[in-house]
């Protein structure tokens, strides 16, 4: 591959331009996204007392365990997890996301063991500094931007990296540690940023659902599509029949374990007199597993079935990508999350410090374009096409490019040019 010495280099100026702009922010959610990943082992050990009670005779009933939470939860309980030990207290969910809240209630007591409200938790405070930098939606637009250009990086990097002329296969695997600090840490960044690049961009993938901007773009295609959750997923238009008096909790229970389904099981209460009881499970490690299935809340028949396959899919690519994001498909999935939130946090330090070692005094170091060179229609079209998918990045360059007009204009007024 040929490359284009005045290309490289003009894709390097911005490749540099953007990252000394993203790097702080760079640190930030790589190092939080890391600490995120402990976040099931690290709530198991300090929710422990709460979650875990004594095996004491026999368990009082499901029905009025949900009495007891609906009068001592915070906000009254939409679901309940389905517990699969003697020594596990029964797990009542109020609300969704931020909002959310767990009761936990000793089945053998029915007293409260206690109640995890997630916007008090840790964990909480790590996730919305990973996710909004602490500032709300202004602080989400600032991560898909960033996010945004994140992908301009590891893109022009590629290019950047790829050798000119001679290939040295151990430049692709060892950094030169006997060329200076300089090279060192240059070859550093760039070698670790080439063996991460496409699993960089597959965790990008992952957290863009997340953001405003893409996100909610994103879901508006899948709504024009048709290829989200089908409204039967979430029960829409389903209607029990009030003949006497509604099954009990119980009784669902008994319907839940039945169906031997993998992962966590929740029931989720019916929402009014002609509301219905659904059971679905939760499975990240094999999606195609999960399922949902409701129930007329009166005579406990089964209504309808809705399998993994039922389900769009831009909604089923989404609900992966945001897995493997989290790292839910098991330990392998995990360990390679950590990986790539430790290898990033040393690509963006190694990447600070060549540019240290490479600014000179009273300059910014910042690299210089050929004047004959013209931005072919080529990468014209993909700029826009990136603006077009990532529209804060596409304000962005807008943004940039009228600062540069701007400067241009600033100086034809200062120094003109000679009438001939």
């Amino acid at each position: 591959m040929k490359k284009n010495e005045k290309l490289n280099k003009w894709l390097w100026k911005w490749h540099f331009l953007a990252g000394l702009i993203t790097l702080p922010f760079i640190l930030i959610l790589s190092i939080t996204g890391g600490i995120y990943l402990f976040k099931t082992d690290y709530e198991a050990k300090k929710q422990q007392h709460i979650t875990e009670v004594s095996v004491q005779g026999e368990p009082i009933g499901f029905q009025e365990q949900w009495e007891i939470a609906n009068q001592n939860a915070v906000k009254k309980p939409n679901s309940m997890i389905v517990p699969t030990k003697n020594n596990q207290a029964t797990q009542f969910v109020s609300g969704r996301f931020s909002g959310k809240s767990d009761l936990y209630i000793n089945p053998y007591t029915g007293k409260v063991s206690g109640e995890v409200i997630t916007k008090k938790t840790d964990m909480y405070k790590v996730r919305k500094l990973h996710g909004e930098l602490l500032m709300g939606s202004f602080g989400t637009k600032i991560v898909e931007l960033i996010a945004s250009w994140m992908v301009v990086l590891i893109v022009t990097g590629l290019y950047i990296f790829w050798p000119a002329r001679k290939w040295n296969l151990s430049g692709f695997f060892i950094p030169r540690w006997k060329h200076g600090k300089r090279t060192f840490f240059r070859d550093l960044h760039a070698i670790s940023g080439f063996w991460i690049s496409g699993l960089l961009i597959l965790v990008l993938a992952g957290g863009f659902p997340w953001t405003d901007v893409f996100g909610e773009n994103f879901k508006y295609v899948q709504k024009v599509t048709n290829t989200g959750f089908p409204k039967t997923w979430h029960g829409i238009g389903l209607q029990s029949q009030p003949t006497g008096n509604a099954i009990t909790l119980d009784e669902m229970v008994a319907k839940a374990v039945a169906l031997e389904l993998p992962g966590q099981t929740t029931i989720h209460f019916p929402k009014g007199p002609k509301g219905v009881f659904s059971i679905s499970n939760q499975n990240p490690s094999d999606l195609e597993s999960q399922k949902k299935i409701h129930y007329d809340q009166y005579s406990g028949q089964e209504m309808m079935t809705v399998a993994w396959a039922d389900v769009g899919i831009l909604m089923r690519a989404r609900m992966w990508v945001m897995a493997f994001h989290q790292g839910e498909f098991g330990k392998w999935n995990w360990w390679l999350m950590l990986g790539v939130a430790l290898v990033l946090t040393i690509m963006s330090i190694s990447a600070l410090v060549s540019y240290v070692l490479r600014k000179r005094k009273g300059s910014w170091g910042i690299p210089k374009v050929p004047v004959a060179f013209r931005v072919g229609y080529g990468i014209a079209i993909v700029v826009v096409i990136l603006g077009l998918v990532f529209p804060l990045f596409g304000a962005s360059i807008l943004l940039l490019v009228l600062i540069e007009y701007l400067r241009k204009l600033k100086r034809k007024k200062v120094h003109p040019v000679p009438a001939s």
